[in-house]
């Protein structure tokens, strides 16, 4: 995510609803798609666990962004393969285990302070020069023992993430990843036929009726 974006919620407060500017394409969100879609609206978001701005979205802003979705909007979450390496594959893999065994807000904030440490929900870049954070995500080992935290067993986890649905589901993601261009996180995609352009974004409240606007209007 575009750090303007996050010194803009802390600074304009103000709804879009008082906005004199309508939502205008190639602005405010980009068509990425020209297939018409027929399945209930939906806001995907593509993310990180080792981003550091995904974990700032994931703990300071999401809750309220899916409280303020129209009510038969889904909301649903794919990781990136920007690592394009087996270790990469199987943070990857976590977030599709996630999915089926649910505690996604505990779980989710487990796995990235596993890898980033805590102050990575505040915006702290432990690539940042002098940073001494390391992280304690570096294998598939290390994976299964913050799970069995909250109660997911090696062979639940090894079941899960090495099952049909979740090679299915890591291959769509990266289909997907390719075929939207996500090349930053996070992205936000509604009615896989919109990205919102996460710049031109001045407040909580006016992504949040894009959202709703994309997923029900267009």
């Amino acid at each position: 995510m575009i750090k303007k974006f996050a010194v803009a919620l802390t600074l304009i407060t103000a709804s879009f609803s008082t906005l004199a500017t309508p939502f205008v394409a190639g602005k405010h969100y980009t068509q990425i798609s020209n297939n018409m879609i027929t399945s209930t609206p939906k806001v995907t978001e593509f993310f990180s666990f080792y981003c550091h701005n995904c974990f700032n979205m994931e703990t300071q802003y999401l809750t309220e962004i899916k409280a303020g979705l129209d009510k038969d909007i889904s909301f649903d979450t794919k990781h990136v393969d920007f690592m394009n390496s087996d270790l990469g594959t199987e943070v990857m893999r976590s977030l599709a285990v996630i999915h089926e065994v649910g505690k996604e807000e505990k779980l989710n904030h487990a796995m990235f302070a596993a890898i980033q440490g805590d102050n990575g929900a505040n915006g702290h870049d432990h690539n940042a020069e002098g940073d001494q954070h390391q992280s304690q995500i570096n294998s598939r080992a290390d994976i299964k023992k913050v799970f069995s935290q909250f109660g997911i067993d090696a062979a639940t986890y090894d079941t899960l993430a090495d099952s049909s649905d979740t090679n299915n589901k890591l291959a769509l993601w990266r289909q997907q990843q390719d075929l939207y261009s996500v090349s930053s996180v996070p992205t936000f995609i509604v009615n896989d036929k919109y990205a919102i352009n996460m710049n031109e974004m001045h407040s909580l409240n006016e992504l949040i009726e894009l959202m709703n606007y994309l997923a029900t209007t267009k």
